[in-house]
């Protein structure tokens, strides 16, 4: 032993400092929350979308419902017409009682009404024997022999509709509409008769004077050109309204049924954590029951428990069924924890103090599960979000004319291959929001795993 052994150390506190603040649980998971990126502009996504679906029909007063059948299909990159047409409403052509001994199976001509705008094409053709009604197409190329007829429009009802009036997303260009009669079992007699129509804009069908004397032309002034900035759809409703409606149910319903369910599935699995032994074990068998029933037949059973019909919404069906067969997931991961904080020093003694199971249970145990479970949530809110989306894309959730981001889809589809955004804006929202809210749980799961601290 030295001489120095013993000697006074000098410590020069101005230089000494901690190696990091000293914070709580919850500050320092905030902290490690704001230093992920990826995990902060989820958050900005979320916060806008939010904000967009609950303050955006504030701002921008348009009603979701109002049509405007001279901008059917309108994408936002459209171009605006500085005239219209003051048409009146065309109640078609009714046709005749074809002669019986007559065995042709097409239409003999197609007779264009008036002159063809890109705000309407009004068609009509003789009737057909054994036709019970005709579907018409619209293509952009010749309808040659071996090639599709097209984009089917419409069908009508009736050996005697023999008319149609075309209104979808029409732009100047040529077109080729084939009239397919159809007869009672459903099948296309032919391959119809083709007509080719070209269609102009009405500015220029009206320099060129094609337009008839008792059809009153509009020639709109500066400013007086409908606006929609992200065009609309197929009725002619402006979709940035629609958008926002839609975001409203489908934001709805991805937070209240999670909320629902992850409630039920806290207090579930802290009890069965809790008590153990057999009373565990059944539990989680049950709960094991539960995962195992299939959620689309519930669905359907929910429906008919309820008496929804056909075409009626579907929303509360399917706010119970997420409740009732979503739970289990969170119950097997509070459980999990459970089982391990009832092992803590601080439980045993407030079970020495005479503190109750309840109080135990929520004053103890459930606070210190916070972070498993607001993990849960954070990931089963676009999962709900998703399901909701495509129940409504299959009509089993909500329905027309009540918007969602799925039932949006569901409308989109059917006009995907001539008007895109449609499908495109809608399935835009939905794809954002998952991603935001399942970047977000990664962010919050990071940020609140104690070993992660630990390491530091």
């Amino acid at each position: 032993m030295s001489e120095l052994s013993f000697n006074k150390v000098d410590v020069q506190l101005d230089i000494e400092q901690s190696s990091r603040p000293s914070l709580s649980y919850w500050q320092d998971a905030w902290r490690r929350l704001c230093a992920n990126k990826r995990a902060m502009w989820s958050l900005y996504t979320l916060i806008f979308m939010f904000l967009f679906a609950f303050l955006g029909p504030q701002i921008y007063r348009v009603d979701p419902a109002d049509q405007n059948r001279d901008w059917v299909s309108k994408p936002p990159w459209a171009s605006s017409s500085t005239f219209q047409l003051q048409l009146s409403v065309w109640p078609g052509v009714q046709g005749q009682l074809p002669n019986a001994n007559e065995s042709h199976t097409a239409p003999k001509a197609i007779e264009l009404h008036g002159t063809a705008t890109t705000q309407s094409v009004r068609l009509s053709w003789d009737a057909i024997p054994n036709a019970t009604n005709y579907r018409i197409y619209r293509n952009v190329f010749p309808a040659e022999e071996g090639r599709p007829l097209g984009l089917p429009l419409w069908t009508t009802k009736g050996q005697l509709a023999v008319s149609f009036e075309d209104i979808l997303d029409l732009t100047a260009r040529t077109y080729w509409y084939t009239i397919v009669p159809i007869d009672a079992s459903g099948s296309e007699m032919s391959r119809g008769t083709t007509k080719e129509v070209e269609v102009l804009f009405v500015q220029d069908a009206v320099r060129q004077n094609l337009i008839p004397d008792d059809v009153e032309v509009i020639e709109l002034e500066a400013g007086a050109v409908p606006f929609y900035p992200l065009g609309t759809d197929y009725l002619g409703r402006d979709m940035l309204a629609r958008l926002m409606k839609g975001a409203e149910i489908s934001l709805l319903i991805g937070i209240i049924a999670p909320l629902f369910f992850v409630i039920g599935g806290v207090i579930y699995g802290s009890i069965s954590g809790f008590f153990g032994g057999v009373v565990d074990n059944v539990m989680m068998r049950f709960a094991d029951f539960v995962i195992a029933l299939p959620f689309l037949l519930f669905m359907i059973l929910f429906r008919f428990v309820f008496d929804i019909q056909s075409g009626e919404s579907g929303i509360i069906a399917m706010v119970i069924a997420l409740i009732v067969l979503s739970w289990p997931g969170t119950a097997r991961l509070v459980r999990g924890e459970i089982l391990k904080i009832r092992e803590q020093g601080y439980v045993e003694a407030s079970r020495l103090l005479g503190t109750g199971t309840g109080r135990l249970i929520m004053r103890h145990m459930i606070p210190n599960t916070l972070g498993v479970v607001l993990v849960t949530f954070t990931f089963a809110v676009p999962s709900t979000i998703f399901t909701e989306a495509f129940l409504s894309f299959i009509g089993m959730g909500v329905v027309p004319p009540t918007p969602s981001w799925g039932s949006m889809c569901n409308d989109g589809i059917r006009t995907m291959e001539i008007t895109p955004h449609e499908l495109l804006f809608p399935a835009l929202f939905i794809s954002v929001t998952v991603l935001a809210f399942n970047l977000l749980g990664d962010g919050l799961r990071d940020a609140l795993d104690a070993r992660m601290r630990a390491t530091e």
